[in-house]
C-alpha cells in the first residue's frame, strides 16, 4: 500500500532530476527561479565532493586510522542547501554528522578527523573567523539545540536581531536528527526559543532512523508538526532536494532574522550508511527500503537536473577531479597526525593545575613504570 503525499510536502525535484514544484513549494519559486548556473553547480559540487570525504573517512575507520565515523551518505542536499542559505554573520550549531555544513562555513574537514580519532574533545575554535561562527559537534544528543537556543535569546538580549538592518541582523540555525527530537533537550529548548522568540531556525533531518528505531515508532505524526505545537512556523522538505533545502531555509532564517522568532523544518532524507560505523543497519533494515531511497539519491538527483540545463561533461569530471583530490589529502594527512601523548589526557580537565590530577598523572606513570622489568 502507498502512503499518500503530505501535502504540505515542498520539493522542486523529483527523484529523477525534473523540475516539478510542488503546490506548497510555489511560494518559493521566484528565489529558485533566480538562481544562476554557477550557484546550482555550486550545489552540486558541494554534495559531491562531501560525498567523497565521507567514504574516504569510513574507510579510515575501517582501516583502524579513527576511533569512530557517524557517516552523512544520502543527506547531502538537506545539508548543503540549508548551509548555502546562511549569511556569513549567522551562527551554525551542528549535531554530529553535518560535514558539508562545516567545510561550508570554512571549517578544514581534517579538523571532523582529529574529533573522531579522539586527538581533541572540540576540533576547532568557533570564535576564530575562519570558521565561519561553525560551533563545535555535540554528540550528546540534542543538547545542541539548548546552545543553540541559548545563543539566540543573547541575540535577543543583545539587539542583535530584529533591528531591520539585513547586513546585520543576526540569526541561529541548529540541527538535529529525528532521534534527537524525542530527546527532552530538543523540546525544552523550543520553549525557551518560543518564549524568548529567538532568532532560530530548527532543522531536523529526518533520516528515517535513531539507529535501530523507526521514525514511526518515535511519534505517530510528522515531526515538523512539534514545531507547530510550540507555535513555530514549521515547513515539511523533501530533504533530497538541495533546491528546496535552499530556498526554505533561506526564507526561514529571513524571517529569523528580522524578529519574527523561530522556525522549524523537517527535511525528508534517509541514512543510506550505518548510524555510526559501530552499528550494523542489516541488523534491522530492509534491504527493499535501502534500494527505494538509493533511487532518491539527491546527487543523481541534481546531476539529471543540471545535465538536462545544459552542464558540460567537463563540470563533472572536474568536480570528480576535485572530490578524489580532496579524499587523497585527508588520507594523507590523517596518516600523519600521529597519536596522544600520555600526559595529554591530564590537560584542561580543570582550568587550573589541580592536586588531583598530579595524583593521577603520577600513578599512571608509576603503573606504566611497572611494566618496563617484566614480570618478577
Amino acid at each position: 500500500m502507498t502512503v499518500p503525499e503530505d501535502p504540505a510536502l515542498i520539493r522542486f525535484l523529483e527523484a529523477d532530476g525534473t523540475f516539478a514544484p510542488t503546490p506548497a513549494a510555489e511560494r518559493y519559486r521566484t528565489a529558485v527561479d533566480a538562481l544562476s548556473d554557477a550557484d546550482l553547480e555550486t550545489f552540486y559540487r558541494d554534495m559531491a565532493v562531501i560525498r567523497a570525504f565521507d567514504v574516504q573517512a569510513t574507510n579510515l575507520q575501517r582501516q583502524g586510522q579513527l576511533a569512530l565515523w557517524p557517516p552523512s551518505y544520502g543527506q547531502e542536499a538537506a545539508q548543503v542547501g540549508s548551509a548555502r542559505a546562511a549569511r556569513p554573520q549567522d551562527h551554525i550549531f551542528p549535531s554530529y554528522r553535518e560535514h558539508v555544513v562545516t567545510k561550508i562555513r570554512g571549517v578544514d574537514p581534517i579538523d571532523i578527523i582529529r574529533v573522531m580519532r579522539g586527538l581533541t574533545h572540540g576540533g576547532w575554535d568557533p570564535t576564530d573567523p575562519k570558521n565561519g561562527n561553525t560551533h563545535i559537534y555535540t554528540l550528546v544528543l540534542g543538547s545542541q539545540t539548548l546552545h543553540a537556543t541559548g545563543f539566540g535569546m543573547g541575540l535577543v538580549f543583545d539587539d542583535r536581531c530584529g533591528t531591520g538592518d539585513p547586513d546585520r541582523d543576526e540569526a541561529v540555525i541548529v540541527y538535529y536528527g529525528d532521534g534527537a527530537s524525542s530527546q527532552g533537550d530538543v523540546h525544552e529548548a523550543m520553549v525557551f526559543a518560543a518564549s524568548y522568540q529567538t532568532p532560530e531556525v530548527f532543522f531536523l533531518q529526518n533520516n528515517q532512523w535513531a539507529i535501530s528505531v523507526p521514525v514511526s515508532t518515535q511519534s505517530r505524526s510528522p515531526l515538523y508538526k512539534r514545531g507547530e505545537g510550540y507555535g513555530m512556523p514549521s515547513a515539511l522538505i523533501d530533504g533530497n532536494d538541495v533546491l528546496a533545502s535552499w530556498a526554505v531555509t533561506r526564507a526561514a532564517l529571513d524571517e529569523a532574522r528580522a524578529g519574527r522568532g523561530p522556525q522549524a523544518i523537517e527535511a525528508m532524507t534517509y541514512r543510506l550508511g550505518a548510524h555510526t560505523t559501530s552499528d550494523d543497519p542489516t541488523k534491522y533494515r530492509p534491504s527493499s527500503e535501502e534500494e527505494a531511497w538509493r533511487r532518491r539519491d539527491p546527487l543523481a538527483r541534481m546531476k539529471a537536473f543540471l545535465l538536462a540545463r545544459g552542464a558540460s561533461e567537463s563540470f563533472f569530471a572536474d568536480v570528480d577531479a576535485e572530490a578524489d583530490a580532496l579524499a587523497d589529502d585527508i588520507r594523507t594527512r590523517t596518516n600523519a597526525l600521529g597519536g596522544l601523548e600520555r600526559d595529554d589526557m591530564f590537560a584542561h580537565v580543570y582550568s587550573e593545575p589541580h592536586p588531583l590530577m598530579d595524583e593521577q598523572r603520577q600513578w599512571l606513570a608509576g603503573y606504566e613504570a611497572s611494566f618496563e622489568g617484566g614480570a618478577s
